[in-house]
């Protein structure tokens, strides 16, 4: 039998890069006070050292606290970038494709007369609804998609979804984890789904040679603690160039108005910066439908 998906783990290492960062990076900028909630006591303490800049000594500890800062050094401009691309082009509604911890449902008041809907493959969806108990405010509506199975058109239609009315679809820190066809596939399902006025964000990783040794470093790192990485059991797949990614969308109606890399990003928030290698190849496009 087929092995049942278990809940994301790099979703974990998303949510504690924003708590991390949550109102001592950039601020005014960027901020995400969900974040810590939707992280489990377990979780939080390696937040914590990095919030309080306080490097545990030991070996196992410290890795944990130079993974969660540098995620926390790349997901700043991510989130900026997206939310801000959110924020110019409001819609009714809000798809969030492969949406793990996030919180922008609940932290966004951009969002509250959206209906926003959060797709993820179930098992992940059964955590994060255990997580959101008793978080305040209101929640997307939870569609699982198998997408190995389902058909993201039926699902979000059997949810609510107006395919009729503008969309504003997030797709944030998926697609390299996706083979190339599983990513033609999804953008050709997003196209079917997405009425004129329509908006798709896409965040994506160029190749490059160095940004794969920098992640076979991080296994190592994570081995070296007798921890298995999280990246052992969710591998990237693929990686795009800005041309490729924008003839994509450009085959299925969407046209590119807006694309760069987090490094411009970070630098224009005044960002210390640490990874420039890894911000440069992380980009976010955004394609809109007329």
């Amino acid at each position: 039998m087929p092995r049942t998906p278990q809940p994301s783990r790099t979703a974990v290492l998303v949510c504690q890069g924003r708590a991390a960062a949550d109102g001592l990076v950039a601020p005014g900028r960027f901020a995400d006070p969900t974040a810590v909630r939707l992280l489990r006591a377990d979780e939080r303490e390696a937040v914590e050292w990095v919030r309080d800049a306080a490097a545990p000594g030991p070996w196992r500890q410290r890795v944990d606290y130079e993974t969660v800062r540098a995620n926390a050094e790349l997901i700043v401009p991510r989130t900026v970038a997206i939310d801000d691309a959110v924020r110019a082009h409001p819609s009714s509604q809000v798809v969030i494709l492969g949406a793990g911890l996030d919180g922008r449902a609940w932290r966004m008041a951009e969002l509250a007369d959206a209906t926003v809907f959060e797709v993820d493959q179930p098992s992940s969806q059964r955590d994060k609804r255990e997580r959101v108990e008793g978080l305040p405010g209101t929640g997307p509506t939870f569609v699982a998609v198998d997408f190995g199975r389902d058909r993201l058109a039926e699902a979000l239609a059997a949810a609510g979804h107006r395919p009729s009315e503008p969309t504003t679809w997030i797709w944030e820190g998926v697609v390299p984890y996706l083979t190339r066809a599983q990513v033609s596939a999804t953008v050709a399902a997003v196209a079917a789904c997405s009425a004129p006025r329509s908006r798709l964000i896409v965040n994506f990783q160029m190749p490059g040679t160095s940004l794969t040794l920098g992640r076979l470093v991080a296994r190592l790192l994570m081995a070296s603690t007798g921890r298995r990485s999280v990246w052992a059991k969710e591998p990237w797949r693929s990686t795009w160039t800005p041309d490729a990614m924008a003839a994509l969308l450009t085959r299925h109606g969407f046209t590119v108005t807006g694309d760069h890399d987090l490094l411009d990003t970070a630098r224009a928030l005044a960002l210390p910066i640490r990874r420039a290698t890894s911000l440069a190849h992380s980009r976010v496009m955004v394609a809109d439908r007329a």
